[in-house]
């Protein structure tokens, strides 16, 4: 059984960090592509960071400020959040990609406000 389990998520104020942690069971994890995605009120649901070969991709509205890594004894995907905007604010989502199907985590809240 494939899972996923999300942490970290929370209230912060502005200019703020955060570290979400997703840990996977029931999968290779080594041999899966991790993603973070995060959806906001009334907004499709956007990819953010993934790592993924050895390799990490970030959208443009996180780049500079959010690190996705990976510890893979730990079966488990970080994703380092600083200098948080009111626009970050959204429930983020983890995603494990194997070679069958992809899978998600339960989501994590995060809310940016002063």
């Amino acid at each position: 059984q494939v899972q996923l389990v999300e942490s970290g998520g929370g209230l912060v104020q502005p200019g703020g960090s955060l570290r979400l942690s997703c840990a996977a069971s029931g999968i290779i994890f080594t041999a899966s592509a991790m993603r973070w995605y995060r959806q906001a009120p009334g907004k499709q649901r956007e990819l953010v960071a993934t790592s993924s070969g050895g390799r990490t991709y970030y959208a443009d509205s996180v780049k500079g400020r959010f690190t996705i890594s990976r510890d893979n004894a730990k079966k488990t995907v970080y994703l380092q959040m600083n200098s948080l905007k009111p626009e970050d604010t959204a429930v983020y989502y983890c995603n494990a990609e194997t070679f069958t199907q992809g899978y998600w985590g339960q989501g994590t809240q995060v809310t940016v406000s002063s």
